[in-house]
């Protein structure tokens, strides 16, 4: 390298190096405003976001784009008469021209006079169509923010798509801000454009799923009138297929011929295959490995083919090893959008403490995916189970059908911090050998609410069997409770019914839990928790029989696939058998 060069490269260098060890003080200050104002400024710059050690050039360029960010800050606040001031080494920001910068910056301030807030004095808008709801604040009297008048604008337009009106669009504006009063004077005229009905739906993207498939799956109703909740929902439909990574629907640019909008479909293939695995364990109940594989567009439709399977009692003190093993065909929109065909069959080899088992089941039936939230199923099954418990071995042959309605209100699967979520299934069978008919019905029921750092969670667990008295009854339908489903702390499947001198499982139970997560790291939460189980020889709880309790302290390690979890409980009322320490390791919350 010939010297000039080098000389050149070692002065960037120390000039570089000695910039970005100067750490540059930054200040702010908003005389006047309120905490949610000087919170919502400070969020707006970018100098501060920047920090005292970015580059000269970076905080130069950051200080001179916060002026917008401010004032927009201001605007939707309804201060439209705010002074922005932001110094850099004493000279305003907005004055240093570009082949200007300095090398080095020692102090920005930013100070933000907001001034008053501006009120409305006029605030009109239309025409409207028949039940839009105007934003609460868009009236005389009220603070005149942008925010607001953004929202009306939006208001009304959303208003008159929802009647039909797909190309409805703002047509004037005048917002007039006077400051010698402190008013703003605001008048929007909305044009509804012409009543349009779904026109032609093309599909775009698509390779292994079929065109027509995708068609039929999205549901738009060609030929009804318009209507953006049911674009919405075609997009959902398709989402929920689980077959695409990404799904746009966009109306056409143009009306078609007789008041129509052409519509179009684009979507991005997901890989269709894919396959997962988990893993528990606990001092009793030993280990349990569960996977399942996964086809998502089996027959070219769109179609979910899945196999699970699971092992579980290896190591455990649980009587044996149980195995499982289930294979189900799903068809979305089949016989029609929002609801999907499926059929399954499932194979369960069961050796728990008091019965053994061998069960196989085949069920055809239906998914109504009646909200966003709300998901119903419904089907008729055969059931074959060859069982041996206290009573003597017994062949069973039912008729099921199986009912099951969830309701997920929560914000997250896999590690909520509020809403709630409500599971329930009913399954009545008709006894064809070994039992008379009757209904199962098990009812699961959680709540979260998060305050700051702290969530508390809450589970009703509820469980009866009608129909067949104690000793006629399939083991496979009668409730235990104890282990990490239902009471930690107590073995598993300790607390059962003592029949004629035999321990069985109970017509009915009742699991009450409860749960305090508290966040100590972005990805490390302690547990405390106390869990509560009741079982009877009756269907439903009438608390004649035993119950029992447990409680613990935990910890959660956050991950991208939910929380690893680590528990130890021990026993508090009930009968036990002698371990004082219980251990739980899994993913996710416990519930």
């Amino acid at each position: 390298m010939p010297k000039s060069h080098l000389l050149v490269a070692s002065v960037i260098w120390l000039v570089t190096a000695f910039s970005a060890a100067s750490e540059t003080r930054i200040q702010f200050a908003a005389p006047g405003a309120s905490d949610s104002l000087r919170d919502a400024l400070r969020g707006a710059s970018q100098t501060l976001r920047e920090g005292g050690k970015a580059t000269a050039q970076d905080l130069l360029a950051a200080a001179q784009s916060d002026y917008a960010q401010l004032l927009g800050v201001l605007y939707s606040r309804a201060r439209y008469g705010g002074v922005i001031l932001i110094r850099v080494d004493g000279r305003e920001a907005a004055s240093i021209p570009p082949l200007a910068q300095p090398t080095e910056i020692r102090t920005i301030q930013i100070q933000v006079n907001p001034g008053p807030v501006f009120l409305f004095d006029d605030a009109r808008i239309g025409p409207l169509a028949r039940g839009t709801e105007l934003p609460e604040g868009f009236r005389r009297g009220q603070p005149a923010g942008t925010q607001t008048i953004q929202d009306a604008a939006d208001a009304g337009v959303d208003g008159w798509r929802a009647a039909g009106h797909a190309k409805a669009n703002v047509a004037a504006e005048e917002i007039i801000a006077r400051h010698a009063q402190d008013r703003v004077s605001a008048r929007i005229g909305l044009n509804p454009g012409p009543r349009l009905r779904f026109g032609n739906v093309t599909v775009g993207g698509s390779k292994d799923v079929s065109a027509r498939r995708i068609r039929i799956i999205a549901g738009i109703p060609e030929g009804q009138v318009y209507d953006p909740a049911e674009v919405e929902r075609a997009a959902a439909r398709l989402r929920r297929t689980g077959s695409f990574r990404s799904v746009t629907i966009e109306e056409a640019p143009d009306i078609g011929p007789n008041s129509t909008l052409p519509m179009a479909i684009n979507v991005v293939e997901a890989t269709p295959r894919r396959f997962g695995f988990g893993a528990e364990y606990s001092t009793v109940e030993g280990i349990r490995l569960s996977g399942f594989w996964l086809h998502r567009n089996f027959l070219g439709g769109a179609e979910r083919f899945r196999v699970d399977g699971s092992v579980a009692g290896i190591g455990g003190g649980t009587g044996g090893v149980d195995y499982d093993l289930g294979v189900r065909y799903e068809r979305p929109a089949e016989p029609r959008a929002d609801i999907d065909f499926f059929a399954e069959i499932g194979f369960e080899s069961l050796d728990e403490p008091d019965f053994t088992s061998q069960t196989a089941d085949f069920t055809l039936g239906f998914t109504r995916y009646a909200t966003d939230d709300l998901t119903v199923e419904f089907g008729l099954g055969y059931l074959y189970s060859d069982s041996e418990d206290a009573f003597g071995r017994e062949t069973y042959q039912l008729v099921t059908l199986p009912l099951a309605g969830e309701l997920d209100k929560r914000d997250d699967s896999l590690d909520p911090t509020k809403g709630y979520y409500v599971d329930l299934e009913v399954t009545p069978f008709i006894g064809l050998a070994g039992t008379s008919g009757g209904a199962q019905t098990v009812l699961d029921a959680r709540a979260y609410r998060g305050m700051g750092k702290l969530t508390f969670a809450g589970r009703m667990q509820l469980g009866s069997l009608l129909g067949p008295s104690l000793e006629n009854s399939p083991p496979f339908y009668r409730f235990y409770s104890g282990g990490g489903g239902s009471v930690r702390g107590h073995g598993y499947q300790t607390l059962g019914v003592d029949f004629a001198g035999q321990h069985v499982g109970g017509r009915s139970f009742l699991g009450l839990s409860g749960e305090l997560r508290g966040d100590i790291t972005e990805n490390i939460q302690l547990v405390g928790f106390a869990d509560w189980g009741y079982v009877g020889a009756e269907s439903f709880p009438d608390f004649t029989g035993d119950s029992h309790a447990g409680a613990g302290i935990g910890l959660r390690y956050k991950t991208g696939i939910g929380p690893i979890r680590l528990d130890l409980a021990t026993p508090v009322s009930g009968e036990t058998d002698g371990s004082k320490l219980y251990i739980y390791i899994g993913i996710g919350q416990t519930f």
